[in-house]
């Protein structure tokens, strides 16, 4: 898969940090969420969902309303969205150590999934919805991950539908019911799906930057 788009959640309260845009915290001398949209320079939209600013060539939006949580934020940058990008990458703007790498297998995991169920191996009837990077754990880290925008779509839609707001919706909530390939790490390298919380954690990431 060579066509894709990404939406960045940048519009975090970063409680843990004082309150600062944590997105907005350099790593290695540039800001996590610029590190993070280097990652899909590739990606046709960019488009930054947050108070901004957004680099040149990257589209920004916000939320409605501004702080309404990462499903209202995924449903602002959905909406940018032309009806024929065949897939967009969701990614936290808190994650200094991702890499284009990282995302192009994520894209292949989702473009195997279509392959696999054409030739008769498996998957679901309509395909996989997305693929995700999983822990060791087994937990999704889901704003890690590639996404079909129509089934997003229709996530969201039933979604709102159900509770009338997307503001304060869980991640969990729209995405119960997706088909989702999960993917591991198993490259050299830290984790990609690494996020900055604390000031620890920037430290950490900086360490591995170095």
């Amino acid at each position: 898969m060579r066509t894709y788009a990404a939406v960045v959640l940048a519009g975090g309260a970063g409680r843990r940090m004082g309150g600062r845009d944590k997105s907005a915290l350099p790593v290695g001398g540039v800001p996590m969420r610029e590190r993070v949209l280097a990652a899909v320079g590739d990606a046709s939209p960019r488009i930054l969902v947050g108070a901004g600013p957004a680099p040149a060539g990257v589209r920004l939006t916000r939320e409605v309303p501004p702080g309404g949580g990462p499903v209202a934020a995924i449903a602002a940058g959905i909406a940018l969205l032309d009806v024929d990008v065949p897939a967009v990458a969701l990614l936290a703007a808190d994650l200094p150590l991702l890499t284009r790498s990282a995302v192009r297998r994520l894209l292949r995991y989702l473009d195997h999934a279509d392959l696999d169920r054409r030739a008769g191996c498996g998957g679901t009837p309509t395909g996989s919805d997305g693929a995700c990077f999983v822990d060791t754990s087994g937990r999704w880290q889901t704003l890690c991950g590639v996404w079909r925008p129509d089934a997003l779509r229709t996530a969201l839609d039933r979604l709102a539908g159900r509770r009338g707001e997307l503001a304060g919706a869980s991640l969990r909530e729209l995405l119960a019911g997706l088909a989702v390939r999960e993917v591991t790490w198993t490259c050299d390298g830290p984790e990609p799906w690494f996020d900055c919380d604390t000031e620890g954690d920037v430290r950490r990431a900086e360490e591995w930057t170095r």
